[in-house]
């Protein structure tokens, strides 16, 4: 991943780096390798890698980070498997939700990418629409933000809930560097330095 990343910002200028990656974080540092990735994540050496500051967290917790505007927000990355996140007063934390029993099998067995392609959209957005409503009526939020690539394929949203773009990753990947004041996803919160790019 960092060879190809390299290769492709052979031309740019940066400070830092910030990584999203799918699988769990405690307390800020990597604690196992993604399960629907390769291994050797957790003890690879970043920093040396990129030859600058490098920062990772959880990467539905920086879709969170991005998406967050106030109060106590939860987001839900459907994606490959499930993504979840909660800000409180502007700090991230990822759940590893997915792999909760829920019913016979697990969260991600019902909104993942594997369950869509499996029973297909219609029961795949009910299954969407009923753990939402079941997580929001246990965590009582003040926001719920539902992102991730399979996001765009809910008919509607569950009551309450906006839609996240992942286009907020990169506004949370900032975010972690210049802690900055939530502010609406709309708005234009670029990195102060120049030369940083996206």
């Amino acid at each position: 991943m960092v060879d190809q990343v390299k290769k492709l910002t052979a031309q740019w200028e940066y400070d830092a780096v910030s990584i999203g990656i799918p699988a769990p974080f405690l307390l800020g540092h990597l604690v196992a390798d993604p399960r629907n990735l390769g291994p050797g994540w957790v003890a690879f050496d970043f920093e040396a890698a990129f030859g600058c500051p490098v920062k990772t967290m959880n990467d539905a917790a920086m879709q969170a980070l991005g998406s967050y505007k106030k109060g106590k927000m939860i987001f839900l990355g459907l994606g490959t498997g499930l993504g979840a996140a909660f800000v409180i007063d502007g700090v991230a934390e990822s759940r590893e939700l997915a792999h909760m029993p829920y019913k016979k099998k697990t969260y991600e067995d019902y909104v993942g990418r594997r369950a869509l392609e499996k029973v297909g959209k219609k029961k795949w957005r009910k299954y969407v629409a009923r753990i939402v409503t079941s997580l929001v009526d246990a965590l009582h939020p003040d926001d719920v933000v539902i992102g991730g690539g399979n996001a765009k394929k809910l008919k509607k949203l569950p009551t309450g809930c906006r839609l996240g773009t992942n286009a907020n990753a990169f506004l949370g990947g900032f975010r972690l560097w210049n802690h900055a004041k939530p502010v609406s996803p709309n708005s234009a919160e670029t990195p102060k330095k120049k030369g940083t790019r996206r």
